[in-house]
């Protein structure tokens, strides 16, 4: 019996995962660099980052980490991983949550705070401040990114290609929620090619200064929601003509068609001239509901679709 029990035994405690870990990083931790925390990390551990301002950049490949700040202050501030941005998220299951990520510029004019590379990306209370841009995902078309009261402000440019506050390729769904978008340099605030993108209690606005084109594109349609946002065109917007584009790129690619529901939004125009709520460039149908459009002229909807 004993020659039997204690291989099984042994098997037994061989298939126990390892438990998750907390890694601490920064000033006085047990890991000086927030880096060397996160190449060392196992699936499923999370990387806590105590307060500072930080110049490397951080390239999670592990699975399932999250990596959170320990409060108020942690800032990394213009270091970039190989050109791409200050955060690579190259693992899968991800979570990033309060941090600062600023600064982040490269040569094409598309640094990122945060480039997606892997499946399922969630981002809570990250502030993004006058990057190239703040988020850019790669195509993940099983994949999804969940952004929560996260600040976008000073981000874009359109010195080359434009980048954007937010830009996502495929990805099965885009989720912006109880977010600040202000201020933005040229592009678009979001710009989403997700299957389902999703923008919801959002406060999206150009300001005295921004000069953003579209507040919300999403060129390639799909299922849309986009509900309960303060939004605003500024006087200085490079587009004066929108606010919110669907299916504007007619060459690109086509999601399969989804409910266009636009609805309890509070939209402003301070362009100093009429401008469009919602441009319609696809033959399916967007519903708008409950609405209230202030400011300077405005038209509801140009294209397919009805106004409530």
């Amino acid at each position: 019996m004993q020659k039997l029990l204690f291989p099984a035994l042994a098997l037994a405690f061989l298939a126990v995962p390892a438990r998750a870990e907390i890694l601490t990083a920064g000033p006085g931790q047990a890991f000086d660099s927030p880096s060397i925390a996160v190449r060392l990390a196992r699936p499923g551990d999370t990387i806590r980052i105590a307060p500072g301002r930080y110049t490397t950049c951080l390239w999670p490949t592990t699975n399932g980490l999250t990596i959170e700040g320990m409060g108020p202050g942690v800032i990394f501030d213009g270091g970039i991983c190989s050109g791409k941005a200050i955060i690579v998220a190259a693992g899968s299951d991800l979570t990033i949550r309060g941090l600062t990520l600023a600064n982040a510029h490269n040569e094409v004019h598309n640094g990122a705070g945060i480039r997606a590379e892997g499946t399922n990306l969630t981002i809570e209370d990250v502030q993004f401040l006058d990057n190239d841009e703040g988020i850019l995902a790669a195509p993940r078309p099983e994949g999804a990114i969940i952004v929560r009261r996260g600040v976008f402000r000073g981000n874009g440019n359109c010195i080359a290609a434009c980048a954007h506050g937010i830009y996502v390729g495929a990805l099965a769904l885009l989720r912006v929620e109880n977010s600040e978008f202000n201020g933005q340099r040229d592009g678009h605030h979001i710009k989403s090619r997700a299957a389902r993108t999703e923008v919801v209690d959002n406060r999206i606005t150009d300001g005295a200064r921004g000069t953003s084109s579209y507040l919300v594109d999403v060129p390639s349609g799909g299922a849309i929601l986009i509900s309960g946002n303060r939004l605003e065109k500024g006087p200085r917007s490079e587009n004066r003509g929108v606010a919110i584009a669907i299916g504007a790129e007619q060459d690109n690619h086509r999601n399969p068609e989804g409910a266009i529901d636009i609805r309890d939004n509070d939209f402003v125009n301070n362009t100093g001239g009429p401008t469009v709520f919602v441009r319609n460039f696809l033959s399916s149908s967007a519903r708008l509901q409950n609405n209230k459009l202030g400011g300077g002229a405005v038209t509801p909807l140009l294209g397919s679709g009805a106004v409530e």
